[in-house]
């Protein structure tokens, strides 16, 4: 008898058989929405004991595939379980459950004084589950780093229901291996996180904001290494080119910023803290620097809606791309220096095979979100062409010291790269733990690990 929180009907199946990956879709046999963690528990049971794939999903906003049941299974949504459970404010430290909404527990937190820095883009929908799955950055990782460097501890089950608790309500702990940092990252193939122990900080009092427009995208990003060794740190430090700024006006319907749109490249930069003077003074030396390197004009926010106005084409970017058709996202993420020779490389990619790119990211940490358009490309083109310009691209970024993925995760498209980044020995060391934990190999089947 299946579980009563298991739903066969087709269209609840069709609504969980994507995420925000490309336009793939993979129909599940059924799908799990447990409200409690004894009741999560009872599905993995009762599916593991029949050898029945289960594949964890939280807001799926992902761009890697993470959660597509690529071998029908269940899919099991972990967004009943989304309580705050403990805000504590003397220890600066959050207990929650996995299907919390990010942008929730960042409300919740500064409305007592406090801080979550992990900001993705789609923070409105995407859980705190799903962001540890696959240690989500975001806008904010230059300075405050990502979601890993917050997670204290995790509650969670193995894939045949046995619990499993990692970590402590410390902030140093150095206990026996580090199963919490081991399951940050790991996509949900080790084991169902129900609940996380999270560091918070206090809430920085002032934030200032500034756009930069420089005549092409590559002084720009060159720009960024200057910013950052004049011995300021900002909270972010994001760039656009001109495509973008196009698509994302046009997504939105307006004109954010008049003049945007004559510019290659924009850096959206922020900085917070506590002194609003010492703010002043860093935002001065950052547009001189700025200007030193080819900036020929700058915005500055002078209010709270101005700043909201300044973030808002930059938060749209995602899904400006994702709607005006089929694309592939390619998260590559390399040394700062390396920054404008990636993005000529990308140019020089697309006039080799044919296609368009659109290129932003969070460049202060040299992570670049590379979207390739499919337009007028032929079927043959997009499923053989395209993929071998992408393989191409991430040896490149190998080459010079980057990763296949910065935050997006491999998931189900990425993973056929892994050998370019990893030997056969380290590889079989990761399926090695794959299979300590998941010995029946039912969690979040083909995902991460290349085809033997």
């Amino acid at each position: 008898m299946l579980p009563t929180c298991v739903d066969t009907t087709l269209e609840t199946r069709e609504r969980y058989s994507h995420d925000w990956t490309e336009d793939l879709r993979f129909l599940p046999d059924a799908v799990a929405i447990p409200q409690s963690e004894k009741e999560l528990q009872s599905v993995l049971s009762h599916a593991y004991s029949r050898d029945i794939p289960i594949v964890p999903a939280g807001g799926r906003t992902g761009l890697s595939g993470g959660m597509l049941p690529v071998k029908s299974g269940w899919v099991v949504s972990l967004e009943k379980l989304n309580r705050i459970l403990h805000l504590d404010t003397d220890n600066l430290i959050a207990v929650v459950e996995a299907g919390v909404i990010t942008q929730h527990l960042q409300e919740a937190a500064e409305a007592v004084g406090l801080f979550y820095p992990p900001d993705p883009s789609s923070r409105g929908s995407c859980t705190i589950g799903g962001n540890i799955a696959h240690n989500a950055g975001g806008v904010r990782a230059v300075k405050y780093g990502t979601t890993r460097n917050y997670v204290l501890g995790l509650s969670g089950f193995l894939p045949d229901g046995r619990p499993l608790r990692t970590g402590s309500y410390t902030l140093k702990n150095s206990t026996g291996y580090n199963l919490t940092q081991l399951l940050v990252g790991s996509e949900g193939t080790l084991a169902v996180i129900s609940q996380a122990v999270l560091r918070l900080l206090p809430r920085p009092l002032y934030v200032h904001t500034l756009l930069l427009g420089f005549p092409d995208a590559v002084s720009a990003v060159a720009a960024v290494s200057a910013i950052l060794r004049k011995g300021i740190l900002p909270a972010a430090v994001e760039f656009m080119e001109r495509e973008a700024v196009l698509f994302g006006e046009a997504y939105l319907g307006e004109v954010l910023y008049p003049g945007a749109r004559d510019f290659g490249g924009l850096l959206l930069i922020e900085v917070d803290g506590n002194f609003p003077e010492a703010l002043e003074a860093e935002c001065a030396i950052i547009e001189e620097t700025g200007w030193a390197h080819g900036a020929t004009r700058s915005w500055y926010a002078q209010t709270a809606g101005e700043r909201e106005r300044l973030w808002r084409l930059r938060r749209c970017l995602g899904i400006a791309v994702k709607s005006s058709g089929p694309y592939k996202e390619e998260d590559t993420v390399v040394p700062r220096t390396v920054l404008p020779e990636l993005l000529a490389y990308v140019k020089q990619l697309g006039e080799e095979y044919g296609f368009r790119s659109v290129c932003y990211g969070h460049v202060g940490d040299g992570n670049l979100h590379i979207n390739i358009l499919r337009e007028g490309l032929s079927e043959r083109s997009w499923r053989e062409e395209v993929p071998a310009a992408v393989e191409k691209l991430f040896r490149f970024v190998i080459a010079r010291g980057g990763a296949l993925s910065g935050e997006h995760g491999i998931g189900w498209v990425q993973r056929r790269y892994m050998p370019l980044q990893f030997q056969p020995h380290e590889l079989e060391l990761m399926r090695a733990l794959k299979r300590t934990f998941d010995p029946k190999g039912l969690l979040n089947p083909q995902k991460i690990f290349p085809d033997a």
